[in-house]
């Protein structure tokens, strides 16, 4: 697989006097699962669909490893749109064999890619079902195998784990992550954020057609984790109400979450612990990616 950094720079898109993309850019690189979230209506699927050449923009640019994406890069392409597009009435393996035939693999290479890749997926034992016999569950695995079938450099899934349960996401999680792994670069979009904070290495949120933050995963947390910290003690740690600077959010015996007014005081309130006897940890509490998520919209 030949692997390659995809970069949208100074996105925009207009309907009319609605401008519904404005100077988007950002980067979903190799061997990284990048995620991108917003709520209804912010744009992620016209952004999705302008990266695959399914919609024009009207200004910025998209680029591979520094190269404007050609029809021909994009047919290397995975996509999976959260409509689900399979044929109905086709068998699940005839399904994706046909599809992997398009990309030009052999029938022999096809079916033991297809196979592999639905077994994987845990349909195994429904290869020769049709795809309309599926739950709503196994037909989303369906689609995810219709988008991996080739091997795409770059993959873009809109709603991967929608209508999945808990067990079948950890299934998709899996498949994704060794898909990463192997070199590709992986955007998914998801309205599940606690699936998205475990999964993604990346983050890209997006709200009224504007980037309002992007980087890292542990990068952004730590970005706003401000000045709450985390002390496990193993005395009792009732003292830190006391304490000048000191806003206790939660205590219960040795464990305590605080807001300090600076570092100067985070710093004294550790040395004070270390004096009063052991502590376990004391640590930054960075918030979860809801948190962030609200933080940035508002």
């Amino acid at each position: 697989m030949t692997t390659g950094k995809l970069v949208l720079t100074g996105i925009t898109k207009s309907y009319g006097s609605r401008r519904v993309l404005d100077d988007v850019s950002f980067e979903v690189s190799p061997g990284r699962l990048t995620g991108f979230v917003g709520g209804n209506g912010a744009g992620k699927t016209t952004t999705m669909r302008i990266v695959l050449g399914l919609l024009g923009s009207d200004g910025g640019r998209v680029e591979l490893d520094g190269v404007a994406l050609t029809s021909a890069d994009r047919r290397l392409f995975g996509y999976m749109p959260e409509e689900r597009g399979l044929y109905p009435k086709m068998k699940v393996l005839e399904q994706i064999v046909y599809l992997a035939r398009l990309h030009g693999m052999s029938k022999a290479d096809a079916t033991a890619r297809a196979t592999a890749l639905l077994t994987e997926l845990g349909l195994e034992e429904r290869l020769d079902d049709t795809i309309e016999s599926l739950s709503l569950g196994n037909q989303q695995r369906a689609q995810i195998a219709a988008a991996l079938v080739h091997d795409p450099e770059v993959l873009i899934l809109d709603e991967p784990f929608s209508g999945l349960d808990p067990l079948a996401v950890d299934v998709v999680a899996s498949v994704l992550q060794a898909s990463a792994a192997k070199g590709a670069s992986i955007l998914f979009s998801s309205h599940q954020l606690d699936v998205v904070e475990r999964l993604c290495d990346d983050l890209v949120i997006l709200a009224g057609g504007t980037i309002r933050a992007s980087g890292s995963r542990d990068g952004l947390r730590a970005q706003h984790a401000g000045n709450r910290y985390e002390l496990v003690s193993a005395g009792d740690a009732g003292w830190l109400r006391a304490e000048p600077g000191v806003t206790v959010v939660d205590f219960e015996g040795g464990y305590a979450l605080f807001d300090a007014d600076d570092v100067d005081t985070a710093q004294r309130v550790l040395r004070t612990a270390v004096d009063r006897g052991d502590v376990a940890s004391f640590a930054p509490k960075h918030p979860s990616l809801a948190q962030i998520f609200k933080e940035v919209i508002q």
